[in-house]
């Protein structure tokens, strides 16, 4: 049987989701968690990876056992057993062919900055105290619905058989003294979400025009893109399927 599981994590302590062969990762932590549950070998397979540092608010996986499962004691005993920075809020049964990562229909990230200095907020959002040009940033937003091929965001030397990803939303806004960046496509790149926000940051700033914006993306060039932003910032927020209704 093939069960899928929600979850959250803070990402500061960890490698990303998935498994690496010289750092923890949260893939590992959970297998660990899970296996010494139902006394079995089990490997989660994730929605995605989320890269170093990278939060999830919302987070799925699915894996096979051959039996039925108390869901509600299942989630209670499990989160029992993981470090404080991932928290396991269901686990449900799918049919048998679901997969967490193929039938995903959209992800969407979120991205904070903060312009202010905060002493409890920092390692959720980043610092950057220069004056932003939302306006300007978010019309180059508009610009990221008219093309598909997002190379230039794309870290280089990635093992992806194409750049191609649908961006169904994406826009700034302002949230206290923190500015928010949500962005929704099919499918992302790695290091994709950062490189947008730092190129983003290079217009606010009033570095390159939204013109130019538009020659990044045709260049399909990472070295024409701006920096990459500190990865605290970045949060998965959720992971979309057809045969779940939020």
């Amino acid at each position: 049987m093939r069960y899928f599981i929600e979850f959250a994590y803070n990402g500061k302590d960890y490698f990303g989701f998935q498994i690496q062969p010289d750092a923890v990762s949260i893939q590992e932590t959970l297998n660990s968690a899970i296996n010494l549950l139902f006394k079995a070998t089990i490997d989660i397979v994730g929605a995605g990876r989320t890269d170093s540092g990278v939060h999830a608010k919302q987070m799925y996986a699915h894996f096979d056992y051959e039996n039925e499962i108390d869901a509600a004691f299942w989630v209670k005993k499990l989160n029992s057993y993981l470090p404080k920075d991932i928290v396991v809020f269901k686990v449900f049964k799918v049919h048998d062919d679901a997969h967490a990562r193929f039938d995903a229909t959209s992800r969407t990230y979120e991205y904070y900055i903060h312009n202010f200095k905060d002493a409890f907020n920092h390692e959720g959002s980043w610092y950057f105290y220069k004056a932003l040009d939302v306006d300007k940033m978010n019309e180059a937003c508009k610009i990221l619905f008219e093309y598909i091929d997002f190379e230039c965001f794309s870290k280089v030397h990635t093992d992806v058989h194409t750049f191609n990803c649908t961006i169904t939303e994406a826009f700034w806004q302002k949230k206290g003294n923190q500015l928010l960046f949500t962005i929704q496509a099919d499918r992302f790149l790695r290091n994709m979400v950062r490189a947008i926000v730092g190129t983003m940051i290079n217009i606010g700033i009033g570095k390159i025009t939204v013109d130019d914006f538009r020659k990044v993306i045709e260049s399909k060039s990472r070295k024409e893109a701006g920096f990459s932003v500190p990865a605290h910032g970045l949060y998965l927020v959720n992971v979309a399927y057809p045969y779940i209704s939020e």
